[in-house]
């Protein structure tokens, strides 16, 4: 984007060097629209803004800090034009103090200030001016270690100007090795500098005599000259005139007095600008206001803050419950926005649905956010265009900037003499601006954190409903924005460990909020299931679960990962147990959908939307046409999702979890397997029982029908019908299962299997006894359905088998056994084509 005005240009300083807190005038071009638009400015590379006072496009006055070069440029950036560029440089003298009988070809600046950053007075105490040599003869330091000394005269010093002064330890420092000529020459010194005090005021008027003289005649020729030009004549005596006078002055005495009230009003009234603030205390110091007008206007300020901050919460309060009061006069900040900080905080923070820190005359944007969310951007954003100002009013009242030169060298200075009693009031201050902030904050969000006796000052929302993960998010990014801010002016961390506090709280809320919105979300995961199946037997059920806990898990990214300065939200133990128990229900919770969709009643599923996968090989067409479900086939596709979430989707979502830096995800997926094993297991039982139990049923009916006897049949010619209807009964199932899902059919043929050889080993031990014909019968039908289904034999099935086969008499002659042989040969040749869905390459037949 391109700027509407040329970069700054700086071509002058003056002067162009001087020790720190020189105050200088720099000038160029270009240097800004006026206050607001004056965003920095370095000397030396040293941040001078604070102390920055824009006069015009072409003028800036400020102090020269602390800096860690000696010489460098002076860089002014705008918001109009950016960065600057400077064609001259300023000169870092190093400080050097001067004493006070000491000859300078300067002034030498006497001013007191008072330095936050590094909390020390750096005035020039009356003590530093002290006379370096009392005794006025040569100082030889001594050899003694000074731990020693110490020891010597425990609670003493060599310090002349203590009260625990010790003449002894002074001279063993100072005059070790002084001879006792020199120490005889001391005391004559000593001598001498007392009788000068004892003279007293005698010897100020010896010393003053010429100067009373002189102002002596001045008086008279002044006297003489009004005699002789008639004005005492004409006007009166003298000492009349002189009355007038004091009278007169008396009346420009009360006039002043009422301009200082007037201007002490103007200086606390509310709302004001840094500029016009400073312009009220340099008036009200040149007209030795009494008290400290300074000290009264940061007061005023922070109070204002606290009232604007109140008024905040109620109007949004009053507007969330029809009444007008939104836009009360008292909030509308437009017309005095020092976006210096607000300009990172509103680029950074935005929200598609609505974006952040928008105007308050803009009245559309507050229908698209929450209330409460528009609450906080409105509070953060108040409380940024009002604390850069006020906290610059404070800079600028312990560095003394605040005042004017007369005030500063007239002596109304001494208010540093209290700049540590008011650093702490200030910083009280701070504190309560912060604590209001933070309690206002958690009356809105967290109101529960919140003790009762605060409830009625810092809540009263009365919202029922509580905000999504998403809107607390962005909250989250507002406050960090503003400690981001509020850092950037150099307050100390630990006036701003509530916000950190109140952030630290949020994140654990927000984790909680997303996880069980995310759960309510899952639970609704059912009425999607549209029962299409793909080539692997499966729905996109498992997939619309495994993206919805990623998009859970990445809402979250941003809150989870620690900031410069933030704690880990899993910190606490006790956060880490609920956001595990909250992990494990949502995914016990998609565990019971399943569950639920398998037992759905057939009137229950809709079927209307369903339609065949085109590379799937004729899914249900041959079952059914018109693509309806049975609860068989529900089942299958139930347990075919189940297989798939155990070996992938689980596992999948154990790996989103750690990498987003989740705690016991070990207890999550194996509390969330035994679970999902659970269920499988018992649907696989119920759909065995269901394809198992007609089968395993049929056999007994179907093998005595007719009254069939096993002591007195026939020769057998081939397998009868009822195994025949077995087989059939089997390969339906087969065909059902391989429809939906190939990767069952093992499982789910071998226990079919098992049920029947179970069933018919049960059934030929209860044979009393066969004929050799029987015989004959019970071995073919035995061995053919063996054979048949020899590729889903399991040990359990084989043992069953061969207990059905140690029941039979053995064959004896080997034309019984070249029949039975001709028998299954034939059996097989004509059911070939049934047969073929239970051929396996890699399977061989068993022999007989």
């Amino acid at each position: 984007m391109s700027r509407l005005r040329q970069p700054p240009l700086v071509t002058g300083i003056s002067p162009n060097e001087g020790i720190p807190w020189t105050k200088v005038i720099i000038r160029g071009e270009n240097l800004g629209t006026g206050p607001t638009d004056l965003i920095g400015l370095t000397i030396c590379g040293h941040n001078c803004l604070l102390t920055a006072e824009w006069m015009s496009a072409s003028k800036i006055v400020c102090r020269v800090g602390q800096a860690k070069n000696d010489k460098g440029d002076i860089i002014v950036t705008t918001k109009s034009g950016g960065r600057g560029t400077s064609t001259v440089s300023f000169k870092l003298l190093k400080p050097e103090k001067i004493g006070i009988l000491d000859q300078s070809a300067v002034w030498v600046d006497e001013m007191n200030y008072y330095d936050m950053r590094t909390d020390r007075n750096k005035g020039i105490p009356p003590l530093s001016l002290r006379p370096a040599n009392p005794l006025g003869i040569d100082i030889e330091k001594s050899k003694f270690p000074q731990k020693d000394l110490e020891m010597l005269f425990p609670g003493m010093s060599a310090d002349f100007t203590s009260e625990n002064f010790s003449a002894a330890w002074y001279l063993i420092e100072n005059h070790s090795t002084t001879s006792f000529e020199q120490l005889k020459m001391a005391v004559t010194n000593l001598k001498r500098q007392a009788n000068k005090k004892s003279e007293g005021s005698l010897a100020y008027v010896k010393g003053g005599l010429s100067t009373f003289f002189e102002a002596q005649d001045a008086l008279s020729a002044i006297h003489q000259k009004l005699e002789a030009d008639g004005t005492e004549k004409v006007e009166g005596s003298m000492t009349q005139k002189l009355e007038n006078v004091l009278n007169n002055y008396a009346e420009v005495e009360t006039r002043i007095e009422t301009l200082r009230e007037l201007l002490l009003d103007k200086l606390l009234e509310t709302p004001s600008t840094l500029h016009d603030q400073k312009r009220y205390i340099r008036y009200l110091s040149d007209l030795h206001a009494p008290g400290d007008p300074a000290w009264q206007c940061i007061g005023a300020q922070h109070r204002w803050i606290l009232q604007l901050m109140h008024s905040c919460k109620e109007g949004y309060i009053q507007d969330l419950k029809g009444t007008p009061g939104l836009h009360s006069p008292m909030l509308d900040l437009d017309s005095d926005t020092r976006p210096l900080v607000l300009g990172h905080l509103s680029q950074t923070a935005s929200l598609k649905r609505g974006s952040s820190f928008q105007s308050g005359r803009d009245d559309t944007w507050r229908y698209k956010t929450p209330h409460r969310v528009a609450f906080v951007e409105k509070l953060t954003k108040l409380v940024l265009s009002q604390l850069p100002n006020f906290w610059k009013l404070w800079i600028s009242y312990v560095n003394g900037s605040l005042f004017s030169e007369t005030a500063e060298k007239s002596g109304q200075i001494e208010r540093s003499k209290n700049v540590r009693q008011r650093q702490n009031d200030f910083k009280k201050m701070i504190q309560e601006v912060m604590q209001c902030l933070v309690k206002l904050i958690r009356g809105a969000l967290l109101p529960l954190s919140i003790p009762e006796c605060g409830v009625r000052q810092y809540g009263g929302w009365e919202v029922k409903s509580e905000l999504s993960g998403q809107w607390l998010a962005h909250v989250i990014q507002t406050i960090r924005l503003t400690y981001e801010s509020l850092t950037a002016l150099e307050i100390p961390n630990d006036m701003l460990q509530t916000i950190q506090d109140l952030i630290l709280d949020l994140r654990v809320r927000c984790v909680m909020v997303t996880l069980q919105h995310t759960a309510e979300e899952i639970k609704r995961l059912a009425e999607k299931e549209d029962w299409i199946v793909d080539n692997e037997g499966l729905t996109s059920l498992p997939c619309q679960f495994e993206q919805c806990i990623i998009h859970s898990l990445q809402s979250l990214k941003g809150v989870v990962e620690c900031k410069p300065g933030e704690a880990s939200v899993f910190q606490q133990p006790k956060t880490q147990e609920e956001v595990c128990q909250l992990s494990i229900n949502i995914m016990q919770i998609f565990i019971y959908c399943l569950e639920q969709l398998s037992t759905k009643p057939d009137a229950d599923v809709d079927t209307t939307h369903l339609s065949v996968d085109v590379s799937s090989p004729d899914l249900f067409g041959s079952i059914h046409e018109d693509f309806s479900l049975t609860s068989e086939q529900r089942l299958l596709i139930v347990l075919s999702n189940c297989c798939y979430l155990e070996r992938h989707t689980f596992l999948n979502i154990a790996e989103h979890f750690e990498k987003h830096n989740f705690q016991g995800i070990e207890k999550i997926t194996q509390v969330s397997m035994a679970s999902l094993k659970e269920l499988d297991q018992r649907l696989f039982e119920n759909y065995i029982e269901l394809k198992a139990d007609p089968i395993v049923g049929s056999l007994e009916p179907g093998i005595y029908a007719g009254y069939f006897d096993w002591k007195d049949c026939l020769p057998p010619t081939g397998v009868r019908n009822y195994l025949k209807e077995a087989l059939v009964n089997i390969i339906a199932v087969h065909a059902e299962v391989f429809t939906i899902s190939k990767e069952l059919v093992p499982r789910v043929l071998s226990k079919v299997v098992e049920a029947v050889s179970e069933e018919l080993s049960r059934l030929m031990q209860c044979v009393s006894s066969f004929s050799k014909n029987g015989a004959l019968q019970a071995r073919l039908e035995i061995c053919a359905l063996r054979d048949t289904v020899a590729v889903h034999l399991t040990p359990e099935s084989k043992s069953s088998f061969k207990q059905a086969l140690e029941a039979l008499p053995q064959l004896s002659s080997g034309a019984d056994k070249k029949l039975l042989e001709e028998l299954l040969n034939k059996f097989k040749s004509s059911m070939h084509l049934q047969l073929t869905c239970f051929q396996a390459a890699s399977s061989t037949m068993m022999k007989t």
